[in-house]
C-alpha cells in the first residue's frame, strides 16, 4: 500500500540594509515543483514592503518563478513562502535503463539526446587529484553506470563533511576536494563535475529536505539529478549518501546552481545589507 505525507513548509528571509535603499527588481524561486510523487496543495507568498508589481512565471529551464518590482526607499525586505505539499512514498529504483548502451560507461547520449542535455553536459575544468578520485571509484563500480553513480553519491557522504553555510555560492569543486568537506551545495556542485567528467548529463537541484526528529533545523537543501534513459531525471543526494524519496522536495533545477538560488536582485545605494533566514517544515 502506498502512504502519502502531507508537509507545511513555511519559508522565511529578511534583509535588513544599514539605511534606506531603492531595491532593484527580484526574482523569486520558493514555489515547490510538482512532480509525479509531489503534489502541491497550496502556495501563498507574502512581500513587505508590498511591490508594485508582481509576476509568475516559467523560467528559460520551466521552473517557478516570481518576478517583484518596487517604489520607494526601505530598510528591510522579507520574504514569506508559505506551502502545503503532499508527497507519495516511491521506490527510487523502480526504472530500467533502456536502452543497454547506457549500462556502462563510457556512454555517449544518442543525438536528439545530447541536443537537449547541452547544458547539463558542460565539463567545468577539474584538475587531476579530483579526477583520480571519481575514477577510482569508477572502476571499483566495474564501469557500471548506476553503480558507479550510486557509490559516487555513498563515498563523497563517507570521505566530506558536510557544514553549513548560510551565504555565498558554492566553492569550486577542486576547493571542496583539497578542503573535504563544505555545504551541501558545494557537495553537490562538485558531484556534478565528477559525473559531466564521465559524460554524465547532471543538474543542480534547490529544495527542502523533510527529517522528523526531536529538535528540528532545517535549511534549504541542495541535491543532484541525473538523466539516465528509461528513469529519466534521477536524484541523489551526497550530503546524505542516498537517492532522493518522498523527503526530498525540489523548487527547482538547473544546468547552473545560479538559476536556483531563492533571491536573485540586487539594491541601488551604499548600505550593507545582512541577511536572515528561517524554515519549518511540519507533516499535518
Amino acid at each position: 500500500m502506498t502512504s502519502n505525507m502531507k508537509l507545511h513548509i513555511v519559508h522565511k528571509t529578511k534583509y535588513t540594509y544599514s539605511e534606506n535603499v531603492f531595491i532593484q527588481p527580484h526574482y523569486l524561486r520558493f514555489m515547490p515543483r510538482e512532480t509525479p510523487l509531489n503534489k502541491l496543495e497550496s502556495f501563498h507568498l507574502t512581500i513587505s514592503p508590498a511591490p508594485m508589481g508582481l509576476s509568475y512565471l516559467n523560467d528559460s529551464e520551466n521552473n517557478h518563478e516570481h518576478f517583484c518590482w518596487f517604489t520607494g526607499n526601505y530598510e528591510k525586505l522579507n520574504i514569506q513562502a508559505e506551502s502545503v505539499v503532499t508527497v507519495q512514498e516511491h521506490n527510487p529504483l523502480n526504472f530500467l535503463m533502456s536502452p543497454n548502451d547506457y549500462l556502462n560507461i563510457p556512454f555517449i547520449y544518442d543525438p536528439f539526446l545530447r541536443g537537449t542535455l547541452h547544458a547539463t553536459l558542460i565539463d567545468g575544468k577539474i584538475d587531476s587529484p579530483l579526477i583520480k578520485y571519481g575514477d577510482h571509484i569508477l572502476a571499483e563500480s566495474s564501469y557500471e553506470t548506476i553503480s558507479f553513480i550510486i557509490n559516487l553519491t555513498n563515498q563523497i557522504y563517507t570521505d566530506f563533511e558536510v557544514q553549513f553555510r548560510l551565504e555565498g555560492e558554492p566553492f569550486t569543486p577542486d576547493k571542496t576536494y583539497d578542503l573535504k568537506k563544505g555545504s551541501c551545495r558545494d557537495l553537490s556542485w562538485m558531484q556534478i563535475q565528477l559525473l559531466r567528467h564521465q559524460g554524465i548529463a547532471a543538474r543542480f537541484v534547490s529544495g527542502y529536505y523533510f527529517m522528523e526528529m526531536d529538535n528540528p533545523q532545517f535549511e534549504l537543501h541542495s541535491w543532484v539529478e541525473v538523466y539516465l534513459p528509461g528513469g529519466g531525471w534521477v536524484g541523489f543526494d551526497p550530503s546524505y549518501g542516498i537517492m532522493t524519496g518522498s523527503s526530498h522536495i525540489p523548487i527547482c533545477s538547473s544546468s547552473h546552481y545560479q538559476n536556483t538560488m531563492p533571491v536573485s536582485g540586487s539594491f541601488r545605494g551604499t548600505a550593507t545589507s545582512r541577511l536572515e533566514t528561517s524554515l519549518s517544515i511540519n507533516r499535518i
